[in-house]
């Protein structure tokens, strides 16, 4: 699902970027994550992200994916590869990555149980997904229900994402989880 207007602004504002930095923070300690891997980041936006990963984690490949092609286009105007696609069908091949980073796209996505597998599909066996998340509390109450755009039906909270994790294949490592507001961690692929 594409953001509106108002998420847009909140995705590209500096506040977003310095909570990711400190997302990431939290994220490398979570799993080790050997320099050199190859890297993908689902729902990047105009590629802020990429820069921090790039400082965080040295990848040796890192590709970048959007379903809003304005977004991935300036991602790659930023000189990095970004792809156009869908989190429940990544145009990408099997086993061709060692990590998936989300920063929060997952609650965007209509079949998440679908996206998650995808993201199981794409890992190398060992490979890392490291996953920031929110629940419904945080997006669909009185105030930011009318301002931000998310799927109203079939949305995970705390164990409908530790179960949907583990049917995809991937073992939470460990994770910070307030199950009112969104977990950020480290699941691998089995």
């Amino acid at each position: 699902m594409k953001l509106n207007l108002a998420e847009r602004w909140m995705v590209n504002s500096p506040l977003r970027l310095a909570l990711q930095r400190r997302v990431l923070g939290k994220m490398r300690t979570m799993a080790p994550l050997s320099p050199e891997a190859d890297i993908l980041e689902i729902g990047c936006g105009r590629g802020e992200g990429a820069r921090l990963l790039r400082r965080y984690f040295a990848p040796s490949r890192l590709i970048l994916l959007d379903l809003d092609p304005a977004m991935a286009g300036k991602a790659h105007k930023r000189g990095e590869l970004a792809l156009v696609g869908d989190a429940e069908a990544l145009p990408l091949r099997e086993a061709c990555v060692d990590a998936v980073f989300g920063f929060g796209f997952l609650h965007h996505v209509p079949d998440w149980r679908a996206a998650l597998g995808e993201v199981s599909r794409v890992l190398r066996p060992g490979g890392i997904y490291f996953l920031e998340e929110y629940y419904p509390a945080t997006y669909q109450n009185p105030l930011t229900r009318h301002l931000l755009r998310h799927p109203q039906e079939g949305r995970f909270r705390s164990q409908d994402l530790h179960r949907g994790l583990a049917q995809a294949g991937l073992h939470l490592l460990t994770c910070q989880e307030r199950p009112w507001w969104g977990m950020v961690g480290a699941a691998r692929k089995a």
